[in-house]
Formats: C-alpha cells, structure tokens, sequence
C-alpha cells in the first residue's frame, strides 16, 4: 500500500492541504480562503475558529479526494504563517480573543516605547530579531493587558499562547500537546537563540507570564497524533514557520544557500550554519530549523513590496489588465529608456529600513510608455532583492553562487533573467515550486522515516530551468547606480 506525506500549511489568507509522494510530486491539493478582519486602521485580524475550521476541511477533502484514510498518511507536516498570536483557554479551547495578525501595527506605540526606553540591543542580542510590531511579543501583550480577565486567567495558568502552528498542533491532539518548533520560536521576540530556550528577562519586561507559553521542540520531531482528519491516527512529525520551511523545501542544508520567495513581498533567506550571524546591514537572524539535534541558524531580509507592485500596475494605475501581461510587455522594450521604480508604499524593509519612505517614479520623458514603465516594476523587484543579497553577503563574508527561488513571481522568465543579472549569479527554480509545503512534508517524512536522510532528499530534488547572467559588468553597474539614485529620492 503507497503512503503520502500530508503537508497542512496554513497561510494569511488561505488553508491548505497537499499530497506529496516519495518522488516529491503532488499527488492532491485542496485549498480554502477565510475571512480577514479588519477593525480600524493598522488593525489585522483572523477568527481562530475560521482558521481551523478551513484548515481541517481542508485536511479531510484532500484525502476523500483520493480515497484514502489514516493508514495512507506515513506522518502529517505543518507550515504557517509566522508571528500571528493566538491566545486560548486550555480548559473551554476557546480563543480570548481573535488572532492578531503579523501585519497588524497596533502595538506600534509599545514597540517605540521599548525602542526609546534603550531595549533595543538587548532585545538584538537576545532574538536577533528588531523591536517591532511584526512579531508576537507586543501582540501578546496587547492581549493581556485589552482583554478583560486575560491577564489574571494567565497568571493562574488557565491561558495558552501559541503561534498559529501551536494552536493547529493543540487541535489537531485534542489538547494532549502545546508544543512549537524552534523556528517559529525565534520569531515571537520573546525566545533566546543563543540559550535556546523563553528569555525570562524580556517576558518580565512585557509582563508574560512564561506559564502560558508552549514547549518547544525540534522542526522534526514527534508532535503526538490527531484522530481527527481520518479513521485511526496520523502521526505529525513536522513543524517549521512558512519562510524556514520554504528554505528547507529548496533544501539549501549548506551554509551559505540562498533561497527568494517570490509573493506580494519577498523573502530572503541564507543559511548561515551552526551559529547565530549577528547583522551590521539591517537584516534579522533567526532560526533555520532543529534536525538530529543540529540547531541551523539563517539571515532573513523582508522586502515590503514585490508582486504587490505588479498588483498596484493592474488595480491603482490600470496599466495592465492581469500579471501575466507583465512579462511580454516588459520583454517588448529593450530596457525601460531611463525609468526607474521604488515601490516603497510603506516605507522601504531589509536592507534600507526606512519608515518614512515613499514610493518614486523617475527618469519619465515623452518617449516613456507603459511598456517601459512595466519593466521598471519588475526590475525593482530584482534591485531590492539583490540590496538585501549584498548585505547577506557582508555580514557573512560569503559570495553567493546561486539564488534558489519559489512564489507566484518566480514564473516571471524575465524577472528571473534579470534577477540574475544583476545580482551576477545563477538562479534556479525547481519543478515543484510549492516549496512551503514540501519543506514540512520533508521534515516530517524525515521523522516518521518516510525519507531516509536529508541527502537523499537533495539528490532527487529537479531543478526546472536555471538563468545565467547575461549582460556586461559595466551595464550591471550602471544600471545599479541609476537605482540607488532613485532610492535616495524617496525620502522627501
């Protein structure tokens, strides 16, 4: 009887269920979206029960679609959307209040509280991570103190925490397990990557009681067993926050891999080895993932807006009708005739961080169409990538020899091209380019001994095209110079 590995991964706007094989391949997927809350500005927020209930539809279809039960599940894998906070009632399983989504920005003025107070190279040195409302310690903290009774209910111990993956793994067992894994441990704010394990010292300073907080485990571990999604029980075995996972999935196991997802923003992320890579050029060191006992540690930079500045070209200027009209239209011109883009909509991310930004469109003659100005947007996607690249490679004091990528974008040839030649080095997409997914489904399969080692994995995975760069050191030069100069405009 074949067996499958069955990745969960629940995401911002959409749960998802996917079959894969021994061979890497899909063999079902079935996908739901949930509704997004928005209360007032800068407020983001789920139902926890929307989030579950989509997510365990979702389970149980993709396997009815294909016939199969329990016993043809060798182990289950998770993946999420990082930093969502969700806070329960371990006794009644209900939430005190709906999840505060990663985007959400109300904890700003706690966050610059902390920042003007001086925590803010304690809290670097501690989490790698920066003070901001991006992650799950100030949301926490919201919580506690907005909610009525919450803070006196989670000093008794009747509250768990839990990032989105811990609130599935608590579901799914029926409340037998509050457990997370390491990576998404790394992204509350409030967990040490160099103790590895809840820094006392930040939850007094937020007031969190350490009580409420999950068990933290290996990305690649065993997480106990749900009855829920078919008749008998499903192991799950892996557990790893969405960008880490997507690492994993391209299997960039070697210090020094680079991987690029390609969505509404990008995510950069390098494998920086066996010890934490403090960053001097705005980037975050997080945690990779936790395998045999081998904690893997990787640099991270976030760029605010990618594909989002395709979406911009289709829905605010209406200079196009759907994103795949971008790529022929940019292919039509041979460059974009002088116009630069900095799609800086909300202020520029890794490696600028620079709040007060604001997007800008330049270098416009009589000459200038929408086919150059099409162009352009792709092109800034690629000149934000490489900035965070160029700041990876100073902090690490590595070269990069090829940029594995994944996402929506990364189907764009001529984004990939040009991805290539300006960052001066190969770029490779694989065949199965839902690599979220398949980093769970490897960690998992690697516990439950559905893959032998994660070296059998590398050799089988497929690689679908690979661009090489393509143009003169001078032009590459020139064509950065031009962008920084259209960066340092943004600022008024």
């Amino acid at each position: 009887m074949e067996k499958y590995i069955l990745a969960l991964d629940q995401g911002t706007t959409s749960s998802r269920a996917i079959l894969f094989n021994k061979s890497h391949k899909i063999i079902a997927q079935k996908q739901k979206e949930f509704p997004q809350i928005f209360k007032e500005n800068g407020y983001v927020e789920h139902n926890p029960n929307d989030i579950w209930s989509s997510l365990l539809t979702v389970a149980r279809e993709v396997l009815l679609c294909k016939g199969l039960d329990a016993e043809n599940i060798s182990s289950i894998g998770i993946t999420n959307q990082r930093e969502t906070t969700i806070i329960w009632d371990k006794e009644t399983g209900e939430p005190v209040y709906n999840a505060i989504v990663w985007q959400c920005r109300r904890t700003y003025n706690c966050c610059k509280e902390l920042i003007e107070k001086g925590y803010s190279d304690m809290i670097k040195e501690k989490t790698g991570l920066i003070i901001d409302p991006y992650f799950s310690a100030t949301k926490i903290k919201w919580i506690l103190d907005n909610v009525q009774g919450a803070k006196e209910k989670a000093l008794s111990g009747r509250l768990l925490f839990g990032t989105v993956d811990s609130y599935i793994i608590w579901k799914l067992t029926e409340g037998r397990v509050h457990a997370t894994d390491f990576s998404n441990a790394s992204r509350t704010m409030l967990f040490n990557i160099n103790t590895l394990d809840w820094d006392d010292d930040i939850l007094k300073l937020l007031d969190i009681p350490k009580r409420m907080l999950p068990k933290v485990m290996e990305s690649s571990d065993d997480y106990g067993y749900t009855t829920l999604i078919g008749k008998g029980e499903i192991k799950i075995c892996g557990v790893a926050g969405d960008q880490q996972a997507s690492l994993f999935g391209q299997t960039c196991f070697d210090q020094g891999d680079f991987k690029c997802t390609y969505g509404t923003g990008a995510f950069l992320l390098m494998n920086t080895g066996n010890k934490p890579v403090s960053s001097h050029n705005g980037l975050l060191t997080t945690i990779a993932w936790s395998v045999n006992g081998k904690v893997t540690y990787a640099s991270e930079g976030s760029v605010f807006v990618a594909g989002a500045a395709i979406q911009w070209l289709r829905d605010g200027l209406k200079i196009i009708d759907s994103a795949a009209e971008s790529e022929p239209m940019a292919l039509s011109v041979s460059d974009t005739n002088g116009v630069y883009f900095v799609p800086a909509f909300v202020g520029l991310g890794a490696p600028y961080w620079n709040s007060d930004a604001r997007g800008v469109l330049c270098g416009l003659s009589r000459g200038t169409t929408r086919n150059h100005i099409v162009r352009a947007a792709l092109e800034s996607i690629a000149y934000q990538i490489n900035a965070v690249i160029k700041s990876m490679e100073a902090d690490s004091g590595k070269k990069i020899k090829a940029l594995k990528v994944d996402g929506g974008a990364s189907a764009n040839n001529f984004l990939m091209q040009f991805q290539s030649d300006i960052t001066n080095c190969d770029v490779l997409r694989p065949v199965c380019v839902e690599t979220t997914a398949l980093g769970c489904a490897y960690l998992a399969g690697l516990k439950s001994g559905y893959w032998k080692s994660m070296t059998d994995i590398k050799d089988n995975q497929k690689i679908d095209y690979k661009f090489t760069p393509d143009i003169p050191e001078t032009k590459r030069n020139s064509l950065l110079s031009g962008w920084q100069k259209a960066v340092e405009r943004t600022t008024l």
